[in-house]
């Protein structure tokens, strides 16, 4: 484990520098993880996929702006748990547009969805709809399970800002849950 740990590092840094050899290898070395991250926030596989695809693609174009402010992984978190959020917002409004307007169902049918599957969707709907820097937060540490340092090292805030927007964002994302006021 700390051998591929080592060598993520390594292809990361390299394929940052622009060597393209380094960033395919580097691709395909995380692509199980990536899939693994975008599955705990959709609960459909395609859209899982989609999402996955997304954050590799996302990764190859902005691998150059990877500072190493905080390890590659970390980095790569933040970058599937907001692919995943935005591959989640644009599934919705495709829903919408192909559904002729009419709104999605206020919560997921109990007969077709998982509990868990259902809880991930609330959850995705109750992140986009509070303000992004209070819902990333939340996402990295409640969804993905970083921890307060790497999440600070992520966003280039102090420990102390990550925890006060983690409360906030929990505040508000448990009041958007219970349809109470507070939720933007």
């Amino acid at each position: 484990m700390a051998d591929e740990e080592a060598d993520v590092e390594r292809l990361a840094q390299a394929a940052a520098a622009g060597d393209a050899a380094a960033l395919d290898a580097l691709l395909v070395l995380v692509q199980p993880e990536v899939l693994r991250l975008c599955a705990r926030f959709l609960p459909c596989r395609q859209d899982a996929e989609e999402a996955c695809q997304d954050t590799l693609l996302a990764l190859a174009r902005g691998i150059g702006t990877f500072e190493r402010r905080a390890s590659f992984r970390t980095w790569l978190y933040r970058v599937a748990a907001n692919r995943s959020r935005t591959t989640y917002q644009a599934l919705r409004r495709r829903w919408e547009t192909e559904s002729a307007g009419a709104p999605m169902p206020e919560s997921p049918d109990p007969r077709r969805t998982s509990v868990v599957a259902g809880s991930r969707l609330d959850l995705l709907a109750g992140l986009a709809a509070i303000r992004p820097e209070l819902a990333e937060p939340v996402a990295l540490r409640d969804v993905l399970g970083l921890s307060y340092r790497e999440i600070a090292a992520t966003l280039d805030v102090p420990e102390g800002t990550v925890k006060s927007r983690l409360y906030e964002g929990r505040r508000r994302l448990q009041a958007w849950l219970s349809g109470g006021p507070g939720g933007g």
